[in-house]
């Protein structure tokens, strides 16, 4: 996981225009507090701990305009939402969609076939948050083969 700085945080918000109100800090500070991926309902959880005022629609529209600030990422995992902290490089993960395992890989590693797109497609990837779903070595490990 990246390093949390709240003074970068602020400074980034700030000079896009925003305030730093007390719920975006909460809720930035739940995200970061969860280790790594989370979700609205996990979020909502932690912040509702701390202020009980704070309702699930304000956690919604918050992660919202933290993700358009690109203070957060978000991915889609099974119909799922996780959200996590914005590293200061891109980065993505292999999802198992067996066991729900998320393993982080480097954009070294896609970068390559981001680059393949934009040549072959002329599309260009934005994106600094991929998830790729399939199924992890462990799970294929345990997969027993059935008898024909």
């Amino acid at each position: 996981m990246n390093h949390y700085d709240m003074g970068n945080w602020v400074s980034r918000m700030r000079d896009q225009g925003f305030r730093v109100t007390p719920q975006r800090q909460l809720i930035l500070d739940a995200i970061y507090e969860s280790g790594g991926h989370t979700t609205p309902e996990e979020i909502y959880e932690r912040v509702h701990a701390k202020a009980p005022a704070v309702n699930l629609a304000t956690i919604y529209r918050t992660v919202d305009f933290l993700r358009e600030l690109r203070l957060i990422t978000e991915m889609s995992i099974s119909g799922k939402t996780y959200y996590e902290i914005a590293g200061d490089a891109p980065h993505h993960h292999l999802v198992c969609r067996c066991c729900g395992h998320i393993e982080q890989i480097d954009h070294a590693t896609v970068v390559g076939l981001f680059t393949r797109i934009e040549q072959e497609q002329q599309f260009k990837v934005e994106t600094d948050h991929l998830a790729l779903v399939g199924v992890c070595r462990h799970c294929r490990e345990q997969a027993t083969p059935t008898a024909s």
